[in-house]
């Protein structure tokens, strides 16, 4: 009887150079795993190379693979079958895993209000004042912006700039992260029904408490203020996806 050998590697994962960093790094191994995941099919089962060849491939320990591995399993992305290997996906006969599906304007909202008012507290402690002079010119943009794909632009470049003036990276990397919902169709489409001269309006005077906050380095109003403004805003983005759920009336 044959060795069972290890199936070729995905065409993309050979494109991808070994990772050179400290072989002995199991959250290293899980990234790396996770982009090997990401290159292969959706459909059909695929059965991934051994620890050994794995290890070898991303330039990572053995240990640190099977630790990561191990993570994987528990999330459900791979299973294991006895004296056959590890496959990639839900094991069969399980529960079905979730597909990713598109973004949730609410899901977005509910972090928006726990992030970005400790980002105004922050940028309030540190705003240096060519930051506070950018971030008024941006309130100022928006007072005259009435087009909805320009507001939305200058809106996203105002909420940034307060990230921004935090000065700490990992706030504004995550800020990012959180901002691409924007691009969305959902999301725009949902945002530009709840914009009307009333919402303008109140949004764009809690812009301007935002600014006098930081620029008078008070956290505390700063924070409440941010946190008032993400509510309205959630309020709005609520209601408007509670009149989609109505059924049409003839």
């Amino acid at each position: 009887m044959q060795p069972q050998q290890d199936p070729p590697a995905p065409p993309a994962a050979d494109r991808r150079p070994p990772v050179v960093a400290n072989a002995d790094n199991s959250s290293l191994a899980l990234e790396a795993l996770r982009g090997l995941l990401r290159e292969l099919p959706a459909e059909g089962a695929h059965r991934l190379p051994t620890e050994r060849a794995l290890a070898e491939r991303l330039g990572i320990s053995r240990r640190s693979v099977r630790r990561a591995l191990e993570v994987l399993v528990a999330e459900g992305l791979v299973w294991r079958r006895q004296g056959s290997g590890t496959y990639a996906g839900p094991q069969p006969g399980g529960a079905p895993t979730p597909a990713p599906g598109p973004v949730d304007p609410m899901e977005v909202m509910e972090v928006r209000l726990r992030l970005e008012p400790q980002i105004a507290q922050l940028a309030a402690l540190r705003a240096r004042p060519e930051a506070i002079a950018r971030i008024t010119a941006l309130v100022d943009r928006l007072d005259t912006t009435q087009d909805a794909d320009e507001r939305e632009l200058w809106d996203s470049a105002l909420h940034r700039e307060i990230a921004r003036a935090t000065e700490n990276r990992m706030f504004l990397a995550i800020f990012d992260a959180l901002d691409g919902a924007r691009r969305d169709a959902r999301w725009r489409a949902l945002r530009e029904r709840a914009r009307g001269a009333a919402t303008l309006d109140l949004y764009q005077g809690q812009h301007r408490a935002i600014r006098d906050a930081i620029a008078a380095h008070d956290p505390v109003a700063a924070g409440d203020a941010m946190r008032a403004h993400i509510l309205a805003l959630n309020e709005t983005l609520l209601r408007q996806t509670s009149l989609e759920a109505l059924p049409d009336v003839e």
